[in-house]
């Protein structure tokens, strides 16, 4: 019986301030994978395959390393590079699945639990549509009902926004919903507000069926929708902003 993973159903808004506003917002739904219980995902869900073709399915190239090893390896090696306590923890990851084949996640968000299911660490996995990926890792100190972590961006992501800007996440703890909140500052206030929002379903074979009847292109339309709306703020005049550098898979320790 799946117990720890479920669905959640909701929407992405972008709302952009300067130096022309722009507004969008798209439904969504995302998957909350225990890790430890993937393999019995892809036993109990027809639609679900794991690191196979399936109308629906969860790659582990698609994260991490980027190489298809162990995510659960990858995760516990950057807790010890954070002097974080790997005894008995557990993850679960925050991401849309593949559809068809084919999934652009432009956040991924890693939460790791401690022996007594206490959150311990969350790490935002970032990905931009050159193929590169910039993961910013945070240890929870104090545990509140919404979560704050603050860092420089260290990534290129859109060609309309400069490198010179600060992360404000506020996020929390997955439950019967889901918030991932984002402002973006450049140095004089803010840029942009990005929020995540959904509501938990349980992962069964009829609720997958569902999100998935109503989000049959899901994949497809996120990665059509991040091209329109770049033309749409290129129409607006907006400056666009050549990438100065190739990465591939960078990781930055903010605490």
């Amino acid at each position: 019986m799946i117990k720890s993973s479920c669905i959640y159903n909701g929407h992405v808004v972008h709302k952009r301030f300067k130096p022309k506003k722009h507004f969008f917002k798209y439904k969504v739904f995302s998957l909350l994978i225990d890790l430890s219980e993937i393999h019995l995902l892809e036993k109990e869900l027809t639609l679900f395959s794991y690191n196979k073709f399936n109308i629906l399915s969860f790659y582990d190239v698609d994260h991490g390393s980027r190489d298809g090893s162990s995510l659960i390896n990858w995760v516990k090696k950057n807790m010890i590079k954070n002097n974080i306590s790997i005894e008995g923890i557990s993850i679960k990851l925050l991401c849309y699945p593949r559809i068809w084949g084919y999934v652009f996640n432009p956040l991924s968000v890693f939460f790791i639990y401690d022996k007594n299911s206490n959150l311990i660490s969350i790490l935002y996995e970032v990905k931009n549509t050159f193929g590169e990926q910039h993961t910013y890792i945070f240890k929870l100190r104090k545990i509140d009902k919404l979560i704050q972590h603050k860092c420089k961006k260290k990534f290129h992501v859109s060609p309309f926004i400069e490198m010179d800007c600060t992360y404000f996440f506020k996020i929390t703890k997955p439950g019967e919903k889901i918030s991932v909140y984002i402002d973006q500052y450049d140095n004089e206030n803010k840029l942009l507000v990005a929020l995540q929002e959904g509501v938990k379903l349980n992962l069964n074979n009829k609720n997958l069926l569902k999100s998935y009847f109503f989000h049959p292109l899901m994949s497809f339309k996120i990665i059509f929708a991040i091209h329109f709306e770049a033309f749409r703020l290129w129409a607006k005049g907006i400056k666009f902003i050549k990438k100065k550098f190739k990465i591939r898979n960078n990781i930055s320790i903010e605490n």
